[in-house]
């Protein structure tokens, strides 16, 4: 039998209302899930539960417990067959996007799911989110971080959260499912074949140490193109790369905790005043995540802007630019109010989310790479986390 590693976290999923709100509730959520008879079903694998202590409201989620949910997972990883991690829906698509970085060699389930209803509650969407995340994790056709929700498996790195009140409530606008959940689970046979990160490591060729484990990394080819001009109704085929490894690479499991990092995110919008970010744009800021209009475009009046990248540039940040439209690519270039931002030395997101942007920065930041190696990496897919 199949053995799954449950790491409960807190979040929604396992709160109880209290005088001041719903709340975690310490050891109340193992009583909870020995009630739900389809979890002794002879078809479910088997489970153990980690609860963690404090229980968390996943708006309260940061570097830390990322590093700590890496931990519990890599010092559990040869005992399960999988992992499934209850977490509060309002920071999952940050946390996936983090795992799915520091879990290195991954090759085997880790699929985050949670719930907009308390299991506590006649309505929940829990208890569905719980079993169906058990069994895909048990089935281990999928052996990467992702995540699950109302009927869809999404790649952790692609998801993004979408409802706020909604129990269809994530969506991986830039990237097809992993698989739909209905009277079957069927998944999507070319993103599902074997996924591992070594696909697509780092094209620089260091080696430092990295939290719990050292790094290194070589150039792989980027074949994506390949497949974007072979005509076909099935848009899947331009994803093959991004699903299908090279199999004469192969790397052991290993975390690579993330170290603190000055990130921030800066959203263009009409009349914004950029001189009051100013104060912030010095030596101390790492990384930023500018969301922009539409491919990349930032406001032509005024001629703060630029001066303030290069400025934050000359000061050794990365500047990485992000779309605020759901879908669609950053094409930097493409117009003139664009290109601007390339002349000032900021360096293009693809079709990133901005949870996978700020993970990525975390990640490369946590590697100890030079800025020329982070910006390099920036524009390279690692995990299948964009396309660029």
């Amino acid at each position: 039998m199949k053995k799954i590693c449950i790491l409960y976290t807190g979040g929604t999923i396992g709160m109880v209302p209290t005088s001041h709100g719903y709340a975690p509730k310490s050891g109340y959520f193992r009583n909870a899930l020995s009630r739900i008879d389809e979890l002794k079903d002879p078809a479910m694998p088997g489970w153990e539960l980690i609860e963690f202590d404090p229980l968390l409201d996943s708006s309260n989620i940061a570097v830390e417990q990322w590093n700590r949910m890496g931990r519990v997972i890599a010092e559990n990883y040869r005992q399960y067959d999988g992992f499934v991690i209850l977490h509060g829906t309002d920071t999952m698509a940050y946390t996936a996007s983090a795992l799915s970085f520091m879990l290195e060699g991954l090759n085997k389930p880790v699929v985050l799911t949670g719930s907009q209803i308390p299991l506590c509650r006649l309505r929940s969407d829990a208890r569905d989110n719980i079993i169906t995340s058990l069994l895909i994790a048990a089935e281990g056709r999928v052996r990467e971080v992702c995540l699950y929700f109302g009927g869809k498996l999404m790649r952790g790195n692609r998801s993004t959260k979408s409802s706020a009140d909604g129990l269809l409530a994530f969506d991986s606008p830039n990237f097809p499912n992993l698989a739909s959940v209905g009277i079957d689970i069927a998944y999507n046979k070319i993103l599902t074949t074997s996924f591992r990160d070594s696909l697509t490591a780092c094209s620089c060729e260091t080696s430092v140490s990295g939290g719990a484990a050292g790094y290194s990394g070589t150039a792989i080819p980027d074949k994506t193109a390949e497949y974007r001009g072979t005509e076909t109704l099935d848009r899947t085929a331009e994803y093959r790369e991004a699903a299908i490894p090279d199999e004469s690479v192969s790397e052991e499991f290993h975390l690579t905790e993330f170290r603190h990092a000055a990130i921030g995110v800066i959203k263009i919008f009409p009349g914004i005043q950029f001189r009051l970010f100013e104060p912030i744009m010095t030596e101390g800021l790492n990384g930023i995540v500018l969301e922009t209009f539409g491919t990349g475009n930032i406001p032509a009046y005024g001629s703060e802007l630029l001066p303030m990248i290069r400025r934050a540039f000359e000061n050794g940040t990365i500047v990485c630019v992000c779309s605020q439209c759901p879908q669609g690519t950053v094409r930097l270039g493409a117009y003139e109010t664009s290109s601007m931002l390339t002349d000032a030395g900021a360096v293009s997101g693809g079709n990133m989310t901005t949870e996978a942007a700020i993970a990525k920065l975390y990640y490369l930041f946590s590697l100890g790479l030079s800025r020329n190696e982070i910006k390099a990496n920036m524009e390279t897919p690692l995990r299948g986390e964009g396309d660029f």
